[in-house]
């Protein structure tokens, strides 16, 4: 019998990875929901396949696009996945006896994150528990453009067993990612009126790469360790680099 809960994924060009993602829930989950956002390769036929449970919308703010996904929800569990993310056999089992005799209203999940075929064991990357499942009406994001946050209704308990997330495919990814999060948050400064500096942004990427690095042990991942340091380090440069162009542009 299905596990009571609607599986809630958002979905733009994931064609080389839904099918593995929907394909570890169907037939598990009682329902399975997919919000895409105007993909324009064949991630839409192949969503067909598992539900017809699929909705086109432009993500225009994440947080509404988020909590208008959520709603479609049936279920009075929701739980809501990533196309890169995948659900072991283990917490599978996880959650079907937890939902037996619930103890909270929202559970975080550990994920194991891979670059390629390499999990990332340290440098902050494990456990990386993220809020995942929840009663429906419990979690909603906050409706703002860049990075919002999460507001919670209830308790929150912490499940044992690890879901896989497939973080980036190479370091090429990692830096197409990099590239598109730094925008986000150069954005973010602009719009909140952020006064940051060159000082104070060399300051973080410094910190952030010891802290990365020797703090939370990425060294002992070895070289990949190094790579997602540095990686760390960058974001807060490259962030501000493009703040700087930004608040530049608009004084023209």
């Amino acid at each position: 019998m299905p596990v009571p809960v609607s599986i809630v994924v958002i979905t733009k060009n994931e064609q080389d990875r839904i099918y593995e993602c929907l394909q570890g829930v169907v037939g598990w989950a009682a329902e399975i929901i997919v919000v895409d956002d105007m993909s324009t390769d064949r991630t839409l036929e192949i969503v067909q396949e598992f539900t017809d449970q699929v909705y086109s919308r432009r993500m225009d703010v994440e947080g509404v696009h988020r909590n208008w996904a959520y709603n479609k929800a049936s279920q009075p569990w929701v739980l809501s996945l990533d196309a890169d993310e995948r659900l072991t056999l283990e917490v599978k089992q996880e959650i079907i006896e937890v939902l037996k005799n619930p103890e909270h209203d929202l559970y975080t999940i550990p994920r194991r994150n891979f670059i390629g075929s390499y999990w990332v064991r340290y440098g902050g990357q494990y456990p990386s528990a993220q809020l995942r499942l929840f009663k429906k009406g419990r979690l909603r994001y906050e409706e703002v453009e860049v990075h919002p946050r999460v507001f919670t209704e209830g308790t929150t308990g912490h499940l044992k067993c690890d879901m896989i997330h497939y973080s980036y495919r190479d370091f090429g990814h990692f830096l197409q990612k990099l590239n598109g999060q730094t925008t986000l948050e150069a954005t973010k400064w602009v719009k909140t009126n952020r006064k940051v500096t060159f000082g104070k942004a060399s300051w973080r990427a410094i910190d952030r790469f010891f802290r990365t690095f020797i703090g939370k042990k990425g060294y002992k991942d070895g070289f990949v360790g190094f790579m997602v340091a540095y990686f760390a380090s960058l974001y807060q440069i490259i962030s501000y680099a493009k703040y700087w162009e930004m608040k530049r542009k608009s004084q023209v």
